[in-house]
């Protein structure tokens, strides 16, 4: 194994770390907001060339149902909570405590749940990296749409593809009981917030 590739490793392992332990914090923070039904753990952490994001993410043809939220500014970066259509309106009802999944249309108030549920989910994953970096991340509100998951994400990813050969993705899975949800969030920091990451862990090291 060259330097080059196992400083490479070691740089995504640290990566690794950190957004685990914020993953942790927002699972706490989704087991309480659905009353204990839902919990999240860390996916991955990897780094692939831009050009290989839609085959090594498998969207589907179908239009997806995300909440985003970003950070805008010098350390920043995005979040991207998705859902299928099915799993989405089953939370938006559960949060609405109907007992029927809706069809047609979004209503205002199921839109307005997930991006709740966005809301609450990147606040704690950012309350815990802010503790970490000790800089404030404040995101943007939350905003609902519907589009394809590998177009989102790609523009979502431009700007590292702007810097580095490969991009960087965090992808973490949800479960109801022993049920692996087909919901993911994807978090894509910019390059400052990565290199901010591993020296804030450098530094605790």
């Amino acid at each position: 194994m060259s330097d080059n590739t196992h400083e490479h490793g070691v740089h995504l392992e640290i990566l690794h770390q950190i957004l685990s332990a914020a993953t942790h914090e927002a699972s706490a923070a989704m087991c309480r907001w659905t009353n204990g039904l839902i919990t999240m753990s860390l996916d991955e952490v990897r780094e692939i060339p831009l050009e290989a994001v839609s085959t090594e993410y498998d969207f589907g043809l179908d239009m997806l149902t995300m909440v985003v939220l970003t950070l805008n500014g010098e350390i920043g970066g995005s979040m991207i909570l998705c859902f299928d259509e099915e799993n989405g309106r089953d939370l938006a009802a559960s949060l609405l405590c109907s007992k029927q999944r809706q069809t047609g249309d979004w209503t205002p108030l199921e839109r307005s749940a997930l991006c709740e549920t966005g809301n609450i989910l990147g606040c704690a994953y950012l309350n815990a990296l802010t503790r970490l970096m000790s800089v404030d991340l404040v995101p943007s509100p939350p905003y609902f749409l519907q589009d394809y998951g590998a177009s989102v994400l790609e523009q979502a990813l431009m700007e590292q593809a702007a810097l580095e050969d490969k991009v960087m993705i965090c992808r973490t899975r949800f479960t109801r009981g022993d049920q692996e949800l087909n919901w993911n969030v994807f978090f894509v920091p910019n390059s400052q917030m990565r290199q901010m990451m591993e020296d804030a862990l450098h530094i605790d090291a």
